[in-house]
């Protein structure tokens, strides 16, 4: 299973970007998708989630800036990011609970992906 991302860039405070992270292999089913985040010196913080009937779940501080959304019949999970703050700044990365087809269940994650918001 692989799981890469797309998107990522250089950007101005106030701009956007759209993160893509698409998966493949052997995959069965697909549960929940989401998004982390990791700043340099900073601990891996999540960003959003979305399960696999669209449920959608964001840290507190990120609601109303970024919007998750996912297409079941691309493996694909995507990641609206608005008006880009230099805090913004860190390393994306996916992550996916992927079912494959020998039947065993578990979390995938991408090799990441830089965003960088200059103010």
């Amino acid at each position: 299973v692989q799981l890469v991302e797309s998107g990522g860039g250089s950007v101005q405070a106030g701009g956007s970007l759209r993160l893509s992270c698409e998966t493949s292999g052997s995959i069965f089913s697909i549960n929940a998708m989401g998004w982390y985040r990791q700043a340099l010196g900073k601990q891996r913080e999540l960003v959003a989630t979305i399960a696999s009937g669209g449920k959608t779940n964001y840290a507190d501080s990120l609601k109303g800036r970024f919007t998750i959304s996912r297409d079941n019949g691309k493996n694909t999970v995507y990641l609206q990011m608005n008006s880009l703050k230099p805090e913004d700044t860190a390393v994306y990365y996916c992550t996916a609970q992927i079912r494959i087809l020998s039947g065993s269940v578990d979390a995938y994650w991408g090799q990441g992906t830089q965003v960088t918001v200059s103010s």
